[in-house]
């Protein structure tokens, strides 16, 4: 199992309708708002990396009123 962290940017007062439809993804594990450098984080854990890195680009870089993301993979083999 791959999991990746996605941070998110996005326009000025989208973040509650963008946390619910990144709920609506299947393997979205966890999503919340957070202060800082960026305005959403996604826990994001799938088969493999492939398939997080399709589930970013095609799903997550769609959704309307994101400016950017960053995503973060875990080391396997870490406790993380």
């Amino acid at each position: 199992m791959s999991k990746a962290f996605i941070l998110i940017n996005c326009e000025l007062g989208s973040e509650e309708q963008i946390i619910s439809e990144l709920k609506t993804f299947s393997d979205i594990k966890k999503v919340q708002g957070t202060f800082g450098a960026y305005d959403i984080i996604a826990e994001i854990s799938s088969e493999s990396i492939e398939k997080i890195r399709e589930t970013i680009t095609g799903k997550i870089r769609k959704i309307g009123k994101i400016r950017s993301t960053l995503t973060l993979t875990k080391i396997e083999g870490q406790g993380l």
